[in-house]
């Protein structure tokens, strides 16, 4: 496949405290498993001469154990408006077929991939203010909103950065207030890790 890059906005939330501790540690909590969402709205991509900018996507996740002790599954939800030649590339890019280091991990650690559905994704992001909500009706929902300082009432901003990351440089920690999923991979959390971030990700790793 020719080389592709996807720009655009990231989302991560999951069952773990904030700030995500599988990005620090290397292992979830409070809970031995990992579970939840990563979802991006594509501003800017093309895979060779098929244009991505505009397309959204959704995975979502569970590992029984720490992500890298591998055999976790995931569920995949893409847009439908994407027409058959933006399909077929964003699955081979989603699938970890055409390289991006992300992609290609996801795939060796969640070899238990329960399909795909072409479907409608609304999506609201603002990185700045920490906000945001990704759905599917029917399957899938996510809300974000700031942590609080709890005596005060005020807003909290925590900002992690991984200058060597392979998923993100620098993202806006959040709270995941509902964590909903209904597919083949199902689970409700509220009041858990969300983070909000802007990336760039290439068939060659991450640019930003």
């Amino acid at each position: 496949m020719a080389a592709w890059r996807m720009k655009g906005e990231w989302l991560k939330n999951c069952n773990c405290l904030a700030h995500c501790p599988c990005d620090t540690i290397g292992v979830p909590a409070p809970h031995a498993f990992c579970e939840g969402l990563v979802g991006m709205h594509i501003t800017d991509g093309a895979a060779g001469d098929v244009d991505l900018s505009g397309l959204k996507w959704l995975g979502v996740v569970h590992f029984p154990k720490a992500m890298h002790d591998g055999n976790g599954a995931w569920e995949l939800y893409v847009d439908e408006r994407a027409d058959a030649r933006q399909r077929e590339a964003l699955m081979q890019i989603l699938c970890g077929k055409a390289g991006g280091p992300i992609f290609e991990i996801l795939a060796a650690v969640a070899p238990d991939f329960h399909g795909v559905h072409y479907v409608p994704i609304e999506w609201e992001f603002d990185k700045e203010r920490r906000r945001a909500r990704a759905a599917v009706p029917g399957y899938v929902e996510t809300t974000t909103a700031p942590l609080m300082v709890i005596p005060t009432g005020e807003e909290q901003r925590v900002i992690v950065r991984l200058p060597d990351g392979f998923e993100y440089k620098e993202a806006e920690v959040a709270q995941a207030k509902t964590l909903k999923a209904n597919g083949a991979i199902a689970f409700d959390w509220r009041d858990t890790h969300s983070s909000l971030s802007v990336v760039e990700q290439t068939s060659e790793g991450l640019v930003a």
